[in-house]
């Protein structure tokens, strides 16, 4: 089943190449030479990618796929080894490296074509980093801007272990804040609370939240930023993040590790969480020990949390710009970007390992039922499911890579009417008796060029059963 939305990592690793000259309009030709890939190839993947965006830059599918092709990994290893060294040996010297070195070790020794896809799928980053460090710095890294000059110009994300414990599984734990930060107007664009350790997850759920609007009219940020700035790291971002970035062309900057660039904004705004929020919430921590027994849940602490945002933060003047975080956000009369539906960020949402099967019954996930009358068409079939763990009212749905509908859960709110289920379900049952009746038409159209044929006996149509209503 394919992924909805998502693009293999060779897709990926090549519009990483054109990233130089589509944000920083670097030739080409320049690319070509110091990726060792020929121009002619960038110039088919640049047309590839304003044809049909990051799907065109998939690779086509081989005549021998199935088949495998073996490399030793330490041969394949060796290959990338060589391509950041200084200064950096072409595909061919690479190659030859790597023939002596495989006869020697008794092993199969790799064609050209396979070390010079090795070399090409080696990051540039990666090989400015090992080879010059200050070329890294310039093409790689963000000079950040003491301050975005519009709302949405520059968005940051970062994690921190709030000191505080909350309640989960009748245990004391400590839970860990992301947040998205508008860098202009210091106004939280989004934010996640988990138990769980700091992840890219983390980083995806608070994203998405923050681009789309909210339902709290006194929370307008939203939107597409131009950029998102991040530490480089696992738990910051993902190929889905990524991915997410590339589709809603959203500049994504990692800062060098170990040279974090601009996070003094959102560790002050962290400051201000300790300072003026955390006090009030029982199990408040100071060096460790609680001040108080903890008594509240994590998703008590997040209503809170966003009580705190529109009450207190966002309408407190900012110490630095000396303007409150919201007016600033809205000054203008700024209308921001946002995607053409919330299906553009089902990407940012989790999702259910293993496919689930569509019952007659809706869907099952996590000892909860999921209808909604567009499952009507689909009994019997093999299902993503995509969810937000904050959000078990609704999962989203897709088939073989498109989007379905949002399923509902019954339990969490009104489900649809039987009505619109057996009106689906009708709707369904009429297209199977016409496809058919079609059938027979050609059939005994067929039948009468052929007097020995003879007349099957036409198979009965069992009734589509009704969710919980047939029993």
């Amino acid at each position: 089943m394919s992924d909805p939305g998502f693009a293999s990592s060779k897709a990926l690793a090549r519009f990483r190449l054109l990233q130089p000259h589509l944000e920083q309009d670097i030739p080409l030709a320049r690319i070509a030479v110091e990726c060792g890939i020929a121009e002619r190839t960038l110039h088919r993947w640049l047309a590839a990618w304003r044809t049909h965006g990051i799907g065109g830059l998939e690779r086509a599918r081989r005549r021998d796929a199935g088949v495998a092709r073996r490399l030793a990994p330490e041969i394949e290893a060796l290959v990338r080894s060589l391509a950041t060294r200084r200064p950096r040996p072409t595909a061919a010297a690479i190659h030859r490296k790597v023939q002596t070195e495989a006869t020697a070790r008794g092993l199969a020794a790799p064609s050209y074509s396979v070390v010079a896809g090795i070399v090409r799928g080696v990051e540039p980053a990666r090989i400015a980093a090992a080879t010059d460090a200050a070329a890294y710095r310039d093409r790689h890294e963000l000079v950040h801007r003491r301050d975005a000059d519009a709302p949405n110009a520059m968005w940051q994300a970062d994690h921190t272990i709030l000191d505080v414990l909350v309640i989960e599984d009748g245990k004391p734990v400590r839970p860990w804040l992301t947040v998205v930060m508008d860098d202009h107007s210091r106004a939280i664009a989004g934010f996640f609370l988990t138990t769980a350790a700091p992840s890219a997850v983390n980083t995806a759920l608070a994203l998405r939240q923050a681009i789309w609007r909210k339902d709290n009219p006194d929370w307008p940020v939203c939107g597409i930023p131009e950029q998102l700035y991040v530490d480089n790291g696992s738990d910051f971002v993902s190929e889905n993040i990524e991915q997410a970035c590339i589709a809603l062309k959203i500049r994504l900057i990692h800062s060098r590790s170990g040279r974090p660039r601009g996070r003094g904004k959102i560790e002050r705004f962290f400051r201000t969480v300790n300072d003026m929020f955390l006090p009030d919430i029982p199990g408040h921590l100071i060096n460790g020990k609680p001040l108080s027994e903890p008594a509240i849940d994590l998703a008590e602490l997040a209503a809170r949390f966003e009580r705190f945002l529109h009450d207190v933060y966002h309408q407190r003047p900012h110490g630095t710009t000396g303007e409150e975080p919201i007016a600033r956000w809205c000054s203008g009369g700024f209308l921001p970007t946002l995607p053409e539906s919330s299906e553009a960020l089902d990407m940012l949402l989790l999702r259910v390992p293993k496919p689930r099967k569509v019952g007659r019954d809706g869907i099952r996930f996590m000892g909860r039922r999921y209808v909604e009358p567009t499952l009507a068409a689909f009994v019997g079939e093999q299902v993503d499911v995509l969810y937000d763990p904050r959000d078990l009212a609704e999962v989203r749905v897709y088939h073989n890579g498109a989007f379905v509908c949002r399923a509902l859960c019954p339990e969490h709110i009104k489900a649809p009417s039987l009505a619109a289920i057996r009106n689906a379900r009708r709707q369904t049952k009429e297209r199977l008796k016409q496809s058919i009746a079609d059938d027979e038409v050609r059939h005994e159209h067929n039948a009468r060029s052929d007097p020995d044929h003879h007349h099957p006996r036409r198979p009965r149509f069992g009734g589509l059963k009704l969710y919980a209503a047939d029993d």
